[in-house]
C-alpha cells in the first residue's frame, strides 16, 4: 500500500459509508514517534464527533509490520523527565480517544507488533490479525516498561498474561497466543482474507444502530473512568526512566543491533 503521507510518514483517515478509517505510517517499520501520536489521537476524536462516521477501522499501511513500538530515535532526543513525560502522554492521549470514543474500533494487525502497538491492539474492540502477527512487550529489555499501555492490555488479556508479556520482554509470543488470550478475536492465513473480514465487520456495524453500540461500548470500557489520571501517572513513570543511565544505554545498544 503507498504510504500514509509520504516517506515521513503520517497519519490519513478515509471515510466512506458510514465507515472511518484511520491509517498510520512510520518508515521505520511503523514506529510512533509524538508527532504520529498526536495525529492519531486527534483523528480518533474527529471520528468519534463525526455523524457521518457509524464504525471505525484502525490501521496501519505496508505489508510486513503493523506497529514497531515508541520511536527509539525520539526516545534517545529526550533530555529531562518532563520530555519524557509528555512524549509517553502521546500514547495516553491515543489511548484514551480510543477509549472514549462512541463508536466501535476495529483494529487490522497485518503483522508483529511491539510495545505501544499492542496497546493500541488492545484498546481496540475488535481485534482482527494475521497469523504470523507475533506480539511483544519490549520496555523492560530497555529499561523502562509497558506502564501507559499496560492498562489497556492488561484489561483485555488479564492480569496474569499481561505480567506474562511485560516480564519476558525478549520472547516473542504468537498471534495464535494473542488469540488464546483474547487480544485478537480471529486470525487470518492471508491478507485477502483479513481484509475482507475487516471489511464485512465494519460493513456490518456501519449499519447498526450507534446508539445501541455506544451503550455496548460503555458497558464494555466501565471501571475505566480514572483512565486520564491513572495514564498521567503511568506517563510520570516513563519519562523518569527512559532518561535514567539504563534505558539510554539501553536503547542505544540496542539502535547498533
Amino acid at each position: 500500500m503507498t504510504p500514509t503521507t509520504g516517506t515521513d510518514g503520517g497519519v490519513r483517515t478515509v471515510i466512506d459509508a458510514g465507515i472511518g478509517t484511520v491509517s498510520f505510517y512510520d518508515p521505520r517499520s511503523n514506529s510512533l514517534p509524538g508527532r504520529v501520536l498526536e495525529a492519531l489521537a486527534a483523528a480518533i476524536t474527529e471520528c468519534a464527533q463525526d455523524p457521518t462516521v457509524n464504525v471505525l477501522v484502525l490501521r496501519s499501511d505496508g505489508d510486513r509490520v503493523f506497529c514497531a513500538g515508541a520511536s527509539f530515535d525520539e526516545l534517545l532526543k529526550i533530555n529531562d523527565a518532563a520530555a519524557g513525560q509528555t512524549f509517553f502522554m502521546g500514547f495516553a492521549h491515543v489511548i484514551n480517544a480510543m477509549r472514549r470514543c462512541p463508536k466501535f474500533i476495529i483494529a487490522r494487525v497485518q503483522g508483529k507488533t511491539v510495545g505501544g502497538g499492542v496497546g493500541l491492539a488492545a484498546a481496540a474492540d475488535y481485534t482482527l490479525a494475521l497469523d504470523n502477527a507475533a506480539i511483544k512487550l519490549s520496555e523492560l529489555a530497555v529499561g523502562i516498561g509497558p506502564f501507559v499501555v499496560g492498562p489497556a492490555v492488561e484489561r483485555k488479556l488479564g492480569k496474569a498474561a499481561f505480567g506474562a508479556l511485560a516480564i519476558a520482554a525478549g520472547a516473542w509470543r504468537s498471534a495464535d497466543w494473542a488469540r488464546q488470550h483474547g487480544l485478537y478475536v480471529e486470525i487470518f492465513a492471508d491478507i485477502v482474507a483479513l481484509d475482507t473480514a475487516v471489511d464485512n465487520l465494519a460493513a456490518e456495524l456501519a449499519a447498526r444502530s450507534p446508539a445501541a453500540m455506544a451503550a455496548i461500548k460503555q458497558i464494555l470500557w466501565q471501571g475505566t473512568a480514572d483512565w486520564d489520571t491513572l495514564l498521567a501517572q503511568r506517563a510520570e513513570i516513563s519519562g523518569r526512566l527512559v532518561v535514567a543511565d539504563f534505558a539510554v544505554n539501553a536503547i542505544r545498544e540496542f539502535k547498533k543491533k
